[in-house]
């Protein structure tokens, strides 16, 4: 009765919540989003993917420096770090679905630059010390590990910022807006990740090509200590600031409550006597148990985060944009080991780099423009059929015998076809944005990135068996098979919502061309 009486003071809590918001929105204009705190949104996501994305770029680096002449020790950390978010992503998803906006956000930043500290912390140490591995293998594999572990809790921690800012705040800062500022908002968020892709390793790149390693993980782990206070300042001013979130979080904290009283508010069970189980159900004890284990599993917050996300409309989307993670055909971790291996500077690496996410920048310009003309599904296909376009030359480049020109033209491909790369992923997280309920975003987001980073996982796995940068043209057709297959689920996507694919009729000179070619009825 308790447990009824609570439930029912929660479902009134939350009715009279509705209606409240329902009065509050009767005004046709919603108050104008405050260019302040957007600045603030956009300046703190700039410093904490900046540290993401400097380390992201630095750990290969390192670790092809403390094992030369193999990708073992770079494939060993992506696939613990790619590993870590497939197994804990849907959790970090529910996780920061469960707690209110302040909890997250400290939890965030502390994890984040408490561990990108250590990682750089520990990596110092290994340099500082070069025949460390000779000396003291023990001492060596535990500063490894290290590492390794504190690299992945700093993504799994990156990974919750993502989904807040990504998921959650810029729908919900956007909310009652023209749909023309969600998709604004999306863009910029993409093109600060991708200035941050752009500047880090062309930074990183200079300081470890014209000083040292030691030099740039010092500076590193430097940065990620002082900026913690200021993400932490510039966050906490956009949630007091802006009062779509702060009523945001209310609903959250009440959908919060709900579960709980719902939780516990489930019938009792009557159990037999002992001795009596078996023959009243006629199933052995064994299998009882095997049943009930099976339950708590298929209850579970991991499986049923994934039950959502697979009951979402753009499950097929959202499963095409993950297996453009399984690739190295990207300037990460594998690519990145692979063309130092091959004698290319470290400096036209980070410039080779920041070309590539120039040109993805430049997506998030163009995808503005397109979508307003396209709609955001029809812009998914074209962007990622001429991302797959570009991705032919890096295949081309495997034929080519002067490995220099090989590389070089590996490099092209790869940064050329960034802009549909990241076209595409703009369409597919705005279909999620648009499609997916408020209750379900955040699940959803952490599901999503967690299959990306399964994905992720299986390249690393790829790159420990195939560990020889002589085998990376391997690598490279593997890859290039996967975009394809991923091509195809999101056309049948497409051709199952719209039951066509082009609009040929649209295409003036096409038609100009069919109708020269076609004999009109006085020539029959």
């Amino acid at each position: 009765m308790e447990n009824e009486t609570e439930l029912r003071v929660v479902h009134q809590e939350e009715q009279q919540h509705r209606e409240e918001g329902e009065e509050e929105a009767q005004p046709q204009n919603p108050p104008p989003l405050r260019r302040r705190f957007v600045r603030y949104l956009y300046v703190g996501y700039f410093l904490a993917r900046w540290s993401a994305r400097t380390w992201e770029f630095s750990v290969a680096l390192y670790m092809i420096h403390l094992w030369p002449n193999s990708l073992l020790l770079a494939a060993i950390y992506g696939a613990i770090e790619s590993g870590s978010t497939a197994i804990f992503g849907p959790i970090v998803g529910q996780w920061v679905e469960g707690m209110d906006y302040v909890k997250v956000l400290r939890l965030w930043l502390l994890f984040q630059n408490l561990s990108y500290t250590i990682a750089g912390g520990a990596v110092i140490k290994l340099l500082l010390v070069s025949d460390l591995k000779s000396r003291n293998l023990a001492v060596f594999a535990i500063l490894v590990v290290l590492t390794n572990v504190a690299g992945a809790i700093g993504v799994l921690s990156t990974l919750a910022g993502t989904i807040l800012i990504e998921r959650d705040w810029a729908v919900v800062m956007s909310e009652g807006h023209p749909p023309a500022v969600l998709t604004r908002m999306n863009s910029v968020i993409r093109g600060i990740d991708l200035s941050s892709k752009l500047l880090s390793p062309v930074i990183t790149g200079l300081i470890i090509s014209f000083v040292s390693l030691k030099a740039s993980a010092i500076t590193f782990a430097a940065w990620a200590t002082i900026t913690a206070w200021v993400e932490y300042w510039l966050f906490i001013s956009v949630y007091s600031g802006v009062p779509a979130i702060a009523r945001s979080n209310e609903r959250r904290i009440l959908r919060s409550r709900t579960k709980q009283v719902e939780g516990t508010d489930a019938p009792v069970s009557v159990s037999n006597a002992p001795g009596t189980e078996e023959s009243s159900t006629g199933n052995p004890p064994c299998r009882t148990g095997i049943r009930k284990i099976l339950d708590r599993v298929s209850k579970s917050s991991f499986i049923s985060a994934w039950r959502i996300y697979f009951n979402q409309e753009v499950v097929l989307p959202g499963v095409s944009l993950a297996l453009l993670f399984f690739t190295v055909l990207s300037f990460g971790t594998l690519m990145t080991a692979t063309l130092q291996w091959e004698g290319i500077p470290t400096y036209i690496i980070g410039i080779g780099r920041g070309i590539s996410a120039t040109v993805g920048l430049a997506a998030t310009l163009v995808y503005p423009l397109m979508q307003s003309r396209l709609s955001t599904l029809r812009t998914g296909l074209w962007s990622f059929w001429s991302q797959w376009s570009c991705l032919l030359v890096c295949v081309g480049s495997i034929w080519v015998k002067k490995d220099k020109i090989a590389s070089y033209m590996l490099m092209a491909g790869v940064a050329a076809s960034r802009l549909g790369l990241w076209m595409f992923d703009l369409s597919v997280i705005q279909q999620m944005q648009d499609l997916v309920s408020e209750s379900d975003r955040c699940v959803v987001g952490g599901v999503q990135n967690s299959l990306q980073s399964a994905l992720d996982l299986m390249a690393y796995l790829l790159g420990i068996i195939v560990s020889n940068p002589k085998d990376f043209w391997i690598l490279t057709l593997i890859s290039f098979s996967t975009v394809s297959i991923a091509g195809m689920l999101y056309t049948i996507h497409l051709y199952r919502i719209r039951n066509h694919i082009f609009h040929f009729e649209k295409i003036p000179l096409l038609n100009k061309c069919l109708f020269k070619l076609l004999p009109t009825r006085g020539n029959m």
